[in-house]
């Protein structure tokens, strides 16, 4: 095995490398590189092939392998069928002559180009430098090289051939010349023959689309005795052909494709022995005789014959289709001549008749598979199949409800299609084999009731009027019956059914609830989609199989109740009118309702769930919650919602550790001190409530990290006291106290104090004045009046506080704050940390003056008294000035020393000109990015 796949590399990459060898040579001209070659070769030709080594070459390259191929012979493009490769157009005759030449060396080795080690004599050695130094030596024998070019197709057989001649003579065994592929290929009578001549064993014959395809087939009947298979067409035939057909004697597949028969108006007949499949399609011709006794497959598909005389005992298969001029009276004759018949395709022969049908179910007793689409006059009735087990009837204008009598007694039918039967109003069938059926495009159609332990497959699409279905199966698993608008009836037995999508279908009603529960009929129901079915009003599920459910666009909802254990998925979008909502009990961890703002009243018992979400429900007034896992809840804008809810919920959920209570001002302190059930609180928003005492949230809830407190208007100045005086909350690291009204007091002790917040919110304070964190608490610390660069940014140079340690403030935001000032943050603030500071939108705040070693990013967008700009921020990257009234000198002197700024946006600076991005850009060299109104650099 191991060979197998060494070996077809070693050839490849030696061939690959002996003809790059040839194609840098000399740039001669062509014919004196021949004489060269041939005089090279006279002198060699009693070296021994059989012996002589292959050189394999380690350097050789495919790109240059594939340049050079293309060029020397032409069209390149690998065949399934090892094509020949010759020219499919007559205007490159060229490319033909070096294919076919290729093919005459194989036979011919006197008359090779090439010697027998594949090169050139005479040829400059310069070309390869020490040649013992790039060829490994291997000996590759003629059973291992027939097994290497059997991988190869034709024309790489015949590069091949190029190499040497041990390859020139492996690549010519008529092993690889059984099949003769010229389909599309301008081969003229001569070279056909001598192929002929060569490979006589030959068993396989193309020539469909070669030019003269009469005298090229008379060559082949006549030459190749052998032959099994012989494929033509897109020419004439004349009735020599026919004649001569029973000289071919082992011939067993003829394959003739749209092509002209006979040279006048007479009967052209087919007489053949050993004949197993003719095929004779888009043929023209005016009658056909075909007498095979063997012939067991016959295809006249889209032939315009006007008569067919068939006499073939052990024909198994007729395809008739689309042959327009056979009368219903010659369909007959041909099909009753053939008593074996199995398969029958007579579509789109619109003469047919029932009394045809009828001779042909007396006639063939083994017919199994009927094609009659698209024929208008017949409608089965009084027409017995027993044996079928395929029936396609498309299109089929005469079949109605009264042939479903007829399908009836074809009671080993596995597939039946009834597409496009326009007249066809009920289908009622018990059928114990059926296994497909398909009903497209039915307009008609209103009431399906089928019975078959074996369906496993049904297509119902596009039938307008369907509105009852009435299915028995227990192999069906998936039914899809999309967009039946007018289905109000459906009753299911289906012991395996297990996916059901019933999209679109506006008129199914409550009832069809009953159908997907338990004892409904279809136990192992997993996946049901009842999209956009809006008539449903109250839907009730009772099942222990079903894991998914979607509701999407069922408006109409106002009460869902699922007892579902097994459901992991819901999806209710466009469920805006549900009042009521029962979970109980149920396997989801994700469950959202907050697209369902009518909701109020709720009750969930789901011991996966791990979050949920009731944003919007802002008349939710009772809920009950029952998820022991449940870790996160958001029940923002639920503004009906009471303690005794939230004390009910934390003691039924003791593993929340989010808690979103945004815009929920029902609630009070009753349900704050619930919160000490939470041990793993750690995200608790209060933001826009009444909440005037946060005490309960300071004894309560130890663990809190984040504490949200967005217009809580009505908390007082010393609401918060505990945080800076008695050290409560002591793991908090988020504040957001946005839109307060705390005294500035209040925060100044806040800011000096809880230096262990990481991130602190202040946005909209309109009772802060400034930030001036060089003193803390109102005393002052005592710091030289100079820092150095150098100095001011080692910690070892830091003034050193035994009272006061480092501030893990990284994110601070003071956005919209009317009335601050003046932010000042020097070393003593200790900031170490601080990496984000963003002041935008303070109209009145005038001098900004930051010593800070990690800050990155600093927003002053659109603080339009900007005057003052100090700063002194080696790491700072983005500079916002947008809207500011600050001149460019300001500018030049803070960005000088922020040595990392990469970018600075000063768009509708009025102070600061196009001109100015020079001294911008030259005062900090680092800059990438300028933002401004002027330019676009």
């Amino acid at each position: 095995m191991e060979a197998q796949f060494v070996a077809p590399s070693l050839a490849l990459r030696s061939s690959a490398f002996r003809a790059s060898w040839l194609a840098r040579g000399e740039s001669s001209g062509s014919s004196s590189a021949v004489a060269e070659a041939e005089g090279s070769g006279k002198e060699k030709c009693d070296r021994d092939a059989h012996n002589k080594r292959a050189k394999v070459y380690s350097c050789s390259n495919d790109g240059h392998y594939a340049a050079v191929m293309s060029s020397d012979v032409g069209d390149s493009t690998p065949s399934a069928d090892r094509d020949l490769g010759l020219s499919q157009s007559s205007s490159t005759p060229s490319n033909n002559e070096i294919c076919y030449h290729n093919f005459m060396w194989n036979n011919n080795s006197d008359e090779n180009p090439l010697n027998s080690s594949g090169g050139r004599d005479g040829g400059d050695d310069s070309l390869i430098s020490k040649p013992e130094d790039l060829e490994v030596r291997m000996d590759l024998t003629d059973d291992l090289l027939h097994m290497v070019f059997s991988f190869l197709d034709h024309i790489n057989l015949c590069r091949a051939a190029m190499v040497c001649r041990q390859w020139q003579a492996a690549s010519a065994h008529e092993d690889f010349w059984r099949c003769l592929d010229f389909e599309n290929r301008n081969i003229s009578v001569e070279q056909f023959e001598d192929m002929s001549r060569r490979y006589p064993n030959a068993t396989e014959v193309n020539i469909y689309g070669a030019p003269s395809i009469h005298l090229l087939v008379m060559k082949a009947v006549s030459s190749l005795r052998n032959l099994e298979t012989l494929t033509l067409g897109k020419g004439q035939l004349g009735d020599s052909f026919f004649h001569a057909l029973g000289d071919c004697s082992m011939l067993k597949n003829l394959n003739v494709n749209d092509a002209t028969l006979g040279n006048g108006i007479q009967e052209i007949p087919i007489n053949h022995d050993r004949l197993c499949h003719l095929q004779l399609t888009k043929c023209r011709v005016m009658r056909i005789s075909v007498r095979c006794p063997r012939l067991e497959n016959l295809s006249l598909k889209r032939s315009n014959m006007a008569q067919a005389m068939l006499n073939c005992p052990l024909l198994r298969l007729l395809d008739i289709g689309s042959c327009h001029k056979l009368t219903d009276a010659a369909i007959r004759s041909a099909a009753i001549s053939c008593p074996q018949l199995a398969s029958l395709d007579m579509s789109n022969c619109s003469c047919v008749t029932d009394e045809t049908l009828r001779e042909i179910s007396l006639t063939c007793a083994n017919l199994h598979i009927l094609n009659a689409s698209y024929c208008p006059n017949i409608s089965l009735e009084s027409v017995r199949l027993s044996m079928l087990t395929i029936l396609k009837l498309h299109s089929c204008e005469g079949i109605t409800s009264a042939s479903m009598s007829a399908i009836m007694h074809s009671y080993m039918l596995e597939v039946l299609e009834l597409d496009n039967c326009s007249l066809l109003t009920s289908v009622s069938l018990d059928l114990p084999r059926l296994q497909n059926i398909r009903l497209v495009h039915c307009r008609k159609f209103a009431d399906l009731n089928l019975r078959s332990i074996m369906l496993s497959s049904i297509m119902v699409s596009n039938c307008p009027a369907l509105h009852r279905i009435n299915i028995t199966s227990n192999s069906l698993q998936k039914l899809a019956l999309k967009k039946q608008e007018n289905l109000t009836t459906l009753a299911l037995q289906c012991q395996s059914l297990q996916e059901m999508d019933l999209t679109d279908c506006e008129s199914l009603t409550n009832s069809i609830c009953d159908v997907f529960s338990d004892g409904g009929g279809c136990p192992k129901l997993k996946s049901l989609v009842l999209d956009n079915c809006e008539s449903l009003t109250a839907v009730r599920f009772c099942s222990t199989s079903l894991v998914s459910l979607s509701l999407v666009g069922c408006r109409a909802i106002t009460a869902l109740d699922l007892a579902c254990p097994s459901l992991e998925l819901v999806c209710l979008d466009g469920c805006d009118h549900l009042e009521k909502a029962s979970f109980c009990p149920v396997a989801l961890r994700l469950l959202n309702l907050g697209i369902c703002p009518k909701l109020n009243m709720l009750s969930i018992e789901a011991p996966f769930m791990v979050s949920l979400e009731l944003k919007g429900c802002g008349v939710l007034s009772e809920a009950t919650i029952n998820c022991p896992l449940l870790a996160s809840l958001d029940a923002s804008f639920c503004s009906q919602l009471k303690d005794d809810c939230l004390s009910a919920t934390t003691a039924s959920c003791p593993l929340i550790g989010s808690l979103i209570l945004m815009s929920c001002p029902s609630v009070g302190s009753d349900g704050l001190f619930s919160l000490r059930r939470l041990p793993h609180l750690t995200v608790l928003d209060l933001s826009y409530t009444f909440l005037m005492n946060l005490q309960p949230v300071f004894d309560t809830c130890l663990q809190l990290k984040v504490l949200k407190l967005q217009a809580c208007k009505y908390l007082t100045d010393t609401s918060l006291e505990p945080l800076y005086k008695d050290g409560a909350l002591p793991a908090l690291q988020e504040l957001d106290l946005s839109y307060g009204t705390l005294c500035q007091s209040a925060i100044e002790k806040l800011l000096a104090c809880c230096r262990h917040l990481t991130h602190l919110s202040l946005n909209g304070c309109v009772n802060m004045h400034d930030l001036n964190w060089g003193c803390s608490g109102g005393e002052l610390y005592e710091f030289p009046s100079k820092f150095s660069s150098a100095a001011v940014f080692s910690h070892e140079n830091l003034p050193v506080s035994t009272e006061q340690p480092n501030r893990l403030l990284q994110n601070l935001n003071c956005v919209g704050c009317p009335n601050i000032r003046k932010v000042v943050i020097p070393p003593v603030a200790r900031c170490l940390l601080l990496s984000s500071l963003n002041l935008s939108l303070s109209s009145n705040l005038k001098e900004v003056d930051v010593v800070c070693f990690n800050l990155c990013f600093l927003n002053l967008s659109n603080c339009c008294s900007l005057e003052m700009l100090k700063l002194e921020c080696p790491r700072l990257t983005s500079l916002f000035l947008q809207s500011c009234n600050i001149d460019e000198e300001t500018v030049e002197a803070a960005i000088s020393q922020c040595g990392m700024l990469e970018t600075l946006d000063v768009r509708f600076c009025q102070k600061i000109c196009s001109i100015s991005m020079g001294g911008l850009r030259a005062a900090c060299p680092s800059l990438k990015r300028i933002f401004s109104s002027l330019s676009a650099s």
